[in-house]
């Protein structure tokens, strides 16, 4: 089946979940292509059976890039197998279930096969001056955070597949 993976990453996890996703994929016998929609604005789905979309959650919101793809091409998504998954940082449940539900549209929600929400990292390195300082005292941490749900990878691959 051919199946593209959109999505939009600030620090690089939603990037890294993508990659997951189409290795994995491959290896069930997908032929997968991942664009990412900060180089590729305007990706064409014809073509494509399945469509998965990423992106991250910053300050309790996904990217405007994503928003934007999402409602330009609802139509074309609902007539396709559809995944849609964020990555984020939030620990809360009831949190991350809104950050999830407040990131796409709700007829998008409603089709979508495979849901997930993946977890996240706080790539320090890659942030800047700001974001670091935001982190630190949110989330009172001084170093790196690895956190990726590899177990929501596997439920959103089981569904998708």
């Amino acid at each position: 089946m051919k199946t593209a993976i959109i999505f939009k990453t600030k620090h690089g996890t939603t990037e890294k979940v993508a990659y997951m996703l189409a290795k994995r994929l491959t290896e069930t016998g997908d032929e997968v292509r991942v664009i990412d929609l900060a180089k590729t604005k305007q990706p064409h789905l014809n073509g494509y059976e399945k469509i998965i979309i990423g992106g991250s959650i910053h300050v309790g919101k996904i990217q405007k890039e994503i928003r934007t793809f999402s409602d330009k091409h609802k139509a074309s998504l609902k007539a396709k197998t559809l995944g849609l998954y964020i990555c984020c940082m939030e620990t809360d449940e009831k949190k991350r279930q809104k950050e999830f539900e407040d990131a796409f549209p709700a007829d998008l929600k409603k089709h979508a096969l495979a849901k997930g929400i993946m977890g996240g990292e706080f790539l320090l390195e890659k942030m800047n001056f700001i974001e670091r300082l935001v982190v630190r005292k949110v989330a009172h941490t001084r170093e790196s955070v690895y956190d990726i749900d590899m177990d929501a990878v596997d439920r959103f691959l089981k569904k998708i597949a």
